[in-house]
């Protein structure tokens, strides 16, 4: 049992404080649940109370068990039970654990404080099949204190009630006190600035800490060597994450790897909340940090989609923000939910479901929906290098639609690269595909916008070539094309082309549009552009004269595009005024 080990703590005084107030004033607590995220030092916590309340109450009995399994929990009894004296423990049909359960629920036990460490799995301890579990078999006595360590809030809240203490990461000097107090290497020289930073990246979580520390201790790298292999690769993170390294304050039999340390609470999510653990396999594959609901499957009704939320909240592994409708999960957390997925050999299948998810759900172009794209494109950054064979087309998917919204967030550079990335990966479609073709076209547009114009009046006159061999003449997708190479010609300095190209877009509108079609008024206000380009001012001036008469009539006074149409008509009458003096 670990009540037998020296004590070795690191001030954990603020926890231990909350929980002898409790002692002092709830006086009848009876039940104290110790809870936080797996490898946070929770089992520390109940060890340095025991001893405080050692040292300050001599006449107490404190008693430690083991609940991962309810044999363990028996074993623990046995071992009570031989301690105590107690009769019946050898060569006696009598259930130990009874025995213990009696004893210590009888006045002439005593003061006693029993610590029930680990109780994650609500099978061993309400019991499955039928079968008694570990709590059918704990002592209840005034004179007695349960103290309960867990890594569910939901399990502590059942065990205990209000009389729940919560186990935080450490703060940075703790942090780096027990760091340094692990190392034993004679020849390292410590930079406090690099351990900070090496804390930090371990989000100041002691298990994390004294595994980084052990790691140092057996091999050839210094403080810093190994902070740059945290920030390294990912393999290189889940290798090191996933390294079982001996550490004595821990349980034998058990998993030290600080990755490995959460995988019994990923199957305790199986088992206990189905759609839980489909939440956790999704955030896996997206970025770790600022996860909005809405980017989320969607879980119906919505008591269940709260609940699942609300399960893994309860294991520490997601927080909460502010708003309540984002979340951020434990960096570690996210490292080891990818190495459970590729135990299980499921990584490749959840990588599909959450690309084609992402890739469904992605806000369009549209201006208003930029605060949206704007929390999502992080997490599509995250998925973006998933190359699952026959997903080829989903990822081009996603990445022309990122690319669009960045071109029109300004972030043209941004825009570029994942536009030919779309542009790669479609380029097995065959050359008429219209979504081939379409990610050429917006790819040009994303040239022109980042000044490669002759890239992009070479791709769009491929574009044009193509969908005049294989659409009709009045085609909107054909049209549309001609009306991008148009802009990039004029872009480049071929005027005339752009006129000539414009007007025969804009014969075709007359033709199949009503007059107030806004795509015929938007080619008519673009070929004035060219016309004024060329030196037609005054035929410039007659179009955007139709125009604003159009909006005038069709649209309110504070519409975007009835002032854009008023604001270029008045630049045309100055440049044509400009023009008259200058004949005269």
């Amino acid at each position: 049992m670990p009540f037998s080990k020296n004590k070795n703590f690191i001030g954990r005084t603020e926890e231990i404080d909350e929980l002898e107030r409790k002692l002092i004033v709830e006086q009848h607590c009876q039940k104290i649940a110790v809870v936080g995220l797996g490898g946070v030092g929770k089992t520390q916590v109940a060890l340095q109370f025991a001893y405080s309340v050692l040292e300050k109450h001599a006449d107490v009995s404190i008693f430690w068990v083991h609940a991962l399994s309810l044999e363990t929990f028996e074993q623990a009894c046995r071992e009570i039970a031989s301690v105590l004296g107690l009769v019946g423990t050898e060569n006696d049909k009598e259930d130990v654990k009874e025995l213990v359960q009696r004893h210590l629920g009888a006045e002439r036990a005593g003061r006693w404080m029993l610590i029930v460490d680990n109780a994650d799995d609500t099978d061993v301890l309400e019991g499955s099949d039928g079968e008694k579990g570990i709590l059918d078999y704990l002592p209840e006595s005034e004179s007695g204190l349960t103290v309960f360590t867990t890594r569910d809030k939901q399990t502590a809240d059942a065990l205990a009630s209000s009389s729940i203490v919560d186990v935080e990461k450490l703060d940075l000097a703790k942090a780096s006190h027990l760091f340094k107090k692990m190392l034993t290497r004679k020849d390292l020289v410590f930079d406090g600035t690099v351990i900070d930073e090496l804390l930090q990246e371990l989000d100041r979580l002691p298990l994390a800490i004294t595994q980084a520390a052990a790691y140092v201790n057996c091999n050839p790298i210094s403080v810093e060597g190994y902070l740059g292999l945290l920030r390294s690769t990912e393999r290189d993170l889940i290798f090191i994450m996933s390294k079982e390294m001996r550490d004595r304050t821990r349980y034998k039999h058990t998993a030290n790897a600080v990755a490995k340390t959460w995988l019994v609470s990923f199957e305790q999510i199986v088992r206990q909340d189905a759609d839980a653990a489909d939440l956790l396999r999704h955030m896996s594959c997206i970025e770790w940090k600022a996860i909005p609901r809405s980017i989320l499957p969607v879980i119906e009704p919505e008591a269940r989609m709260t609940t699942a939320i609300g399960t893994l909240w309860s294991y520490s592994f997601i927080s909460t923000r502010n708003d309540s409708q984002t979340y951020d999960m434990h960096r570690l957390v996210h490292v080891a939910a990818r190495v459970w997925l590729q135990q299980k050999g499921l990584m490749v299948e959840t990588q599909k479901r959450t690309l084609e998810h992402l890739s469904n759900i992605f806000p369009s172009d549209d201006y208003e929906n930029r605060e949206v794209w704007r929390e999502y494109i992080p997490h599509a950054v995250r998925i973006r290098d998933v190359k699952a064979g026959g997903h080829t087309d989903v990822r081009g998917k996603l990445c022309l639609q990122v690319g669009r919204c960045l071109r029109v967030d300004g972030r043209i550079r941004e825009a570029v690269g994942w536009l030919e990335e779309s542009r790669d990966l479609r380029a097995g479609l065959s050359e008429d595909h219209s979504d081939r073709l379409l990610t050429q076209q917006v790819l040009a547009s994303a040239y022109q916008d980042n000044g490669q114009v002759k890239d992009a009046v070479r791709l769009l006159e491929h574009v044009v070539a193509i969908n005049e061999r294989v659409l009709t003449e009045d085609h909107p997708s054909r049209l549309a094309s001609q009306h991008v190479l148009a802009s990039a010609c004029q872009a480049n300095g071929q005027v005339k082309d752009a006129v000539r190209l414009l007007e025969h877009v804009l014969a075709i509108h007359k033709r199949v549009l009503a007059e107030d079609h806004p795509d015929r008024l938007t080619s008519q206000q673009v070929l004035a552009s060219a016309y004024q380009a060329n030196g037609q001012v005054k035929d410039a001036v007659r179009l955007l004269e139709h125009v604003v008469a159009i909006h005038e009539r069709v649209q309110a006074e504070d519409h975007p595009h009835r002032l854009t149409s008023q604001y270029v008509l008045a630049k045309a009458h100055q440049a044509y005024r400009q023009l008259e003096r200058v004949d005269s």
